[in-house]
């Protein structure tokens, strides 16, 4: 009698893994594929909506910026109130948020509704990887990462190709729905089946001052990078920099922080595995706009031919990651993850050398490169940082997870934007600018590689996840 009961225990949380692990797939599938077809999107945007050249910068960065400021927030009230219901809510801005978008009259208005949606898809930042890590066991968790980042790379692999076609065919307004079927069985579909919800054991109270010091810091930092290289800028750059660090003070009194920053003080893994994260999402970002760039303007290529050889980074790591994630849960994720930001380097540093005159096959070499250690870091990485936290603190540690990924993504498109203002300056890429194009698309890529350093250095550092490797050599 004892056994049955406990086979049918075993086999309803196996069906509630599968299920949410299909839901959440589905969901982490389709907002990238809508990001990037709406990037795909942009001049016609720009053409219809008689955008300048710095408003039609802000729709993604606008997206950027305000999703990096409050996915730390919603990771908290995942904790407090549940995760599911974080994440229910964010199901259903993003749906509202996007339909919205479709109907913008003007610029002022599309940038408005693009804030809104940010900070609903962060509630799904925040929850994404903290409910998968809530389900499944510590032996399976990996595997299940994997899949997640899989589906990611494969929504902005999809992404350029159906954003194409809707652009071409329909309108721009249509790549902001592209994902709302999706979404909807998500919803629909997904959220009902998903039994349980998971929480805080001690909920405590949340910090709105801690949440508004970190939301204002992290867009006066993103508003001072946008103004380099003047006075402006770099006094916005200094007083987000400023608050960040009154931030963390903050935290560190607090008895129920927005952020438990006492992880950084007493969690080593945890702490070098999100700042390895960091580190690799400021060297990968930008390759593919800078691809973007080199591929339509240096090699002359049109959009659609440079977008199939674009694919082949994304392809890759959606490929790839799911056995990454697996071999995560068998083998130290330090090995993996230091081997991972080595071989990206490798191939930024490839890169670095492109010419006009390069191969296509050699470029698509250097992309598969960089895909293929992006897929070996991300999920054994992500795995690391959940591994070394308890199951009480699978909110905070999922939030890191997505505030390190888009904190990195606005530190690469930052380093990028310095580097086209110090080489190319505030003038329209023609044929006369090449020459200075491909001097500051290298330089990007040079900067981009040497962070992969200090990046193997932290994931290396780190320590043993394992348990039973640590028993086995005597540290108890």
């Amino acid at each position: 009698m004892g056994q049955s009961a406990t086979r049918v225990t075993d086999s309803s949380a196996l069906k509630n893994q599968r299920t949410a692990l299909v839901m959440l797939v589905t969901s982490a599938f389709a907002l990238p594929l809508m990001l990037s077809a709406v990037n795909v999107a942009l001049p016609a945007m720009a053409l219809d909506l008689k955008m300048n050249a710095v408003l039609l910068s802000w729709v993604p960065l606008a997206f950027l910026t305000a999703s990096a400021a409050s996915v730390l927030a919603f990771g908290r009230l995942a904790d407090m109130v549940g995760r599911k219901r974080i994440f229910t809510l964010g199901t259903v801005g993003l749906l509202i948020t996007s339909v919205l978008l479709a109907l913008a009259p003007n610029a002022e208005t599309l940038l408005a509704l693009r804030v809104l949606q940010a900070v609903t898809a962060a509630m799904l930042y925040a929850t994404q990887v903290s409910i998968l890590s809530s389900i499944y066991p510590p032996d399976k968790r990996g595997a299940a990462i994997g899949v997640l980042v899989s589906s990611v790379y494969f929504g902005l692999t999809c992404g350029p190709v159906i954003g194409g076609w809707l652009v071409e065919h329909l309108s721009w307004r249509a790549t902001f729905v592209a994902h709302v079927p999706l979404t909807l069985l998500v919803l629909l579909f997904g959220l009902p089946r998903v039994k349980g919800e998971w929480k805080a054991e001690h909920r405590g109270s949340f910090d709105w001052t801690g949440a508004a010091l970190y939301a204002g810091s992290i867009v006066s930092l993103m508003w001072g990078g946008s103004t380099l290289p003047t006075f402006k800028g770099i006094a916005l750059m200094g007083l987000g920099a400023l608050g960040l660090a009154v931030f963390f003070r903050h935290q560190h009194a607090k008895t129920d922080p927005l952020f438990d920053v006492s992880l950084f003080y007493t969690n080593r893994v945890f702490t070098l595995s999100s700042i390895a994260a960091l580190l690799m999402y400021a060297t990968t970002y930008s390759t593919l706009v800078l691809m973007s760039l080199y591929l339509q303007f240096l090699k002359g290529l049109t959009p659609t031919q440079a977008g199939m050889i674009m694919l082949a980074q994304p392809l890759v790591s959606a490929v790839m990651s799911p056995l990454a994630g697996r071999l995560s849960d068998r083998i130290e994720p330090r090995v993996i993850a230091s081997l991972g930001m080595g071989i990206t380097g490798f191939g930024l540093l490839l890169l670095a050398q492109l010419e006009a005159a390069t191969s296509l096959g050699h470029v698509i070499t250097c992309l598969v490169i960089t895909g293929f250690g992006f897929s070996l870091f991300s999920s054994p990485n992500s795995n690391a940082i959940m591994g070394a936290v308890d199951k009480r603190h699978y909110g905070v540690a999922g939030s890191a997870v997505a505030t390190m990924r888009v904190l990195g993504q606005l530190a690469s498109m930052g380093l990028v934007a310095s580097a086209f203002a110090l080489i190319i300056g505030p003038v329209a890429i023609e044929p006369s600018t090449y020459p200075k194009l491909a001097k500051a698309i290298d330089l990007s890529f040079l900067v981009a590689a040497s962070l992969c350093l200090p990046g193997i250095a932290c994931s290396l550092a780190r320590g043993k996840l394992r348990p039973d490797q640590s028993i086995a050599q005597g540290h108890l």
